[in-house]
């Protein structure tokens, strides 16, 4: 909902401000985009993550909340490592995409191994689930964090 609002109606209502973040050069729009969508997105997820509900909205709303591997409540540090890790994927396409678009001095070559990467990363992020008993994601592995059922 929040990228509907933000891509609608704000870039519409200023889109004369914004157009020129977005084609003046690779890093100014990778920025923009970030400012706009992602750290906006990140802050939802990592301060629910974190605040005595334990989850966004919707894992709220399945009965499903984040701990951490002795069943505690994570901290802000856990759930920034957490959220970092499982929007890396999505910020590197957007790198190779812009990268892509506008004039860039990193060669095609690159870009593609880049976007490769991408790919392979969320190929891992899918299997990854299913490769452990607590069916953990890469990025609960590496913030030592998990999904469990919440008697609230």
């Amino acid at each position: 909902m929040y990228g509907v609002f933000v891509v609608g109606t704000i870039s519409y209502a200023y889109r004369p401000y914004f157009q020129s973040l977005f084609s003046s050069s690779p890093a100014v729009a990778e920025l923009t985009g970030f400012f706009m969508m992602t750290l906006p997105v990140s802050l939802y997820f990592i301060l629910c993550e974190c605040t005595k509900r334990q989850g966004t909205l919707g894992k709220r709303k399945m009965g499903v909340c984040v701990v951490d591997n002795s069943g505690q409540r994570i901290g802000i540090g856990r759930s920034v490592v957490r959220t970092a890790v499982k929007f890396l994927p999505w910020e590197l396409a957007h790198f190779g995409i812009w990268q892509l678009m506008l004039p860039s001095s990193i060669s095609d070559i690159t870009i593609y191994i880049i976007l490769s990467t991408v790919n392979f990363a969320i190929l891992v992020y899918l299997i990854f689930p299913f490769t452990n008993k607590k069916r953990k994601n890469v990025y609960d592995g590496i913030a030592g964090t998990e999904i469990v059922h919440c008697h609230k």
